[in-house]
């Protein structure tokens, strides 16, 4: 989770439901101008994007981040660029390593502000298969119905 100070820009709550997410890390994000200025409008779109790893680097591909609204002709940019992340080499080595040995995915969770930089939450994850996902489902209603119990049974 983003820290308490955070503003969320964009969060990808599909992704916890599709994945078992295993590992989180925040990465910084290589933006331009108009790019910055369309998140602070809170203009961006998390769902079916992914990070993966080119040339020792980590890039995230399919963030789509609207056109600025006051911007126009050269100072704009392309919604669904390719961005790249910027991480501790050691940590890159992690993701990359971890990708290919035990074929995870990397799924973004969250892109928000933080000290006005741009950073996003990004996850190793494994994705679930149709009857996890139920099981899952299953679970949290269970989890839920017994702390409303427990609730209810402190409030007599």
């Amino acid at each position: 989770m983003p820290p308490r100070d955070a503003k969320i820009v964009a969060s990808n709550r599909k992704a916890r439901h599709d994945y078992d997410v295993l590992d989180t890390f925040e990465a910084g994000l290589v933006l331009q101008g108009s790019e910055v200025k369309s998140l602070r409008d809170a203009k961006a779109q998390l769902v079916d994007s992914y990070g993966f790893v080119r040339n020792d680097e980590i890039w995230l591909k399919g963030v789509h981040i609207a056109p600025y609204s006051h911007g126009h002709g050269k100072d704009g940019h392309e919604p669904d660029r390719e961005r790249k992340l910027l991480l501790h080499r050691r940590e890159i080595h992690e993701i990359a390593e971890r990708i290919n040995r035990e074929r995870l995915t990397l799924v973004p969770l969250a892109l928000y502000f933080l000290e006005s930089r741009a950073k996003v939450e990004i996850a190793l994850a494994r994705g679930r298969k149709q009857h996890d996902r139920r099981q899952a489902i299953a679970e949290r209603d269970a989890r839920r119905e017994a702390e409303r119990a427990f609730a209810d049974r402190q409030r007599r």
